[in-house]
C-alpha cells in the first residue's frame, strides 16, 4: 500500500502495514483464546498478546509521523513480536498459528526497518 498523505515515510510503509496487520491479527487470537475452554492456561498468552498489538499500533504511529525514535522503537517492538509468536505458537488452534506466523512476519519487517 501508498502511504496515505505523506510520501517522506514510504521508507517505512512496509513495516507500518506489517504492525498494523500484526495489531489487528493479535486482537482477533486474543478475543479468541477468551473464548477457549482451556482459557486459564492461556494467560501469559493473553497478556503477550495485548503488549504485542499495543506496541505494534504505536510502532506504526510513530514511523507514520517520522518520529526520530522510530527505528530504535521497531527494534523494542520485533523483540515483543518475536516473544507473542513463541507464545501463541504453543498452541495448537488455528487462530494462535495463524498469529504467530503473522508475528513472525511482522518481526522481521522491524528488524529491517531499524537496521
Amino acid at each position: 500500500m501508498a502511504t496515505v498523505i505523506n510520501s517522506s515515510v514510504q521508507q517505512f510503509q512496509a513495516c507500518i502495514d506489517a504492525c498494523n496487520k500484526c495489531m489487528q491479527a493479535c486482537e482477533e487470537c486474543l478475543t479468541s483464546c477468551l473464548k477457549e475452554a482451556d482459557v486459564q492456561a492461556r494467560t501469559h498468552c493473553i497478556n503477550i498478546l495485548r503488549d504485542c498489538a499495543d506496541i505494534c499500533a504505536m510502532a506504526a504511529q510513530w514511523m507514520s509521523r517520522g518520529s526520530t525514535y522510530a527505528k530504535q522503537f521497531c527494534q523494542l517492538c520485533a523483540t515483543i513480536c518475536d516473544a507473542c509468536a513463541a507464545e501463541c505458537a504453543k498452541f495448537q488452534d488455528t487462530h494462535c498459528q495463524e498469529c504467530a506466523n503473522v508475528c513472525r512476519q511482522c518481526a522481521e519487517e522491524c528488524r529491517k526497518m531499524s537496521s
